[in-house]
């Protein structure tokens, strides 16, 4: 199952924030880190991990499904790398 940014408003509230307040405090983190990325910066959340935009040149591809080649255009997208402590705090649930 998803964690959902409903859920994440949920979560927030009950921290003690009103569900308004818990709305706009999620909207506007998600926002400020739409924009970052939007202008090709990199989002470093401390101990969670790295957003990074990468840009992607023109390519070769073939559709799987009619076996025709194409030509995928650039674009950017984005990557994301966790943290060496979120990964080991996953990791070591599963052992």
């Amino acid at each position: 199952m998803a964690l959902t940014k409903n859920k994440i408003v949920e979560q927030v509230n009950e921290l003690g924030f009103t569900k308004k307040k818990s709305v706009e405090i999620v909207e506007s983190l998600l926002e400020i880190i739409k924009r970052s990325l939007e202008n090709g910066e990199d989002v470093l959340v401390s101990g969670f991990g790295k957003f990074c935009v990468k840009d992607k040149s023109t390519r070769r591809g073939r559709n799987p499904a009619t076996g025709d080649d194409l030509l995928l255009e650039a674009r950017r997208v984005v990557t994301f790398k966790c943290s060496g402590k979120l990964r080991d705090r996953i990791n070591d649930g599963n052992e």
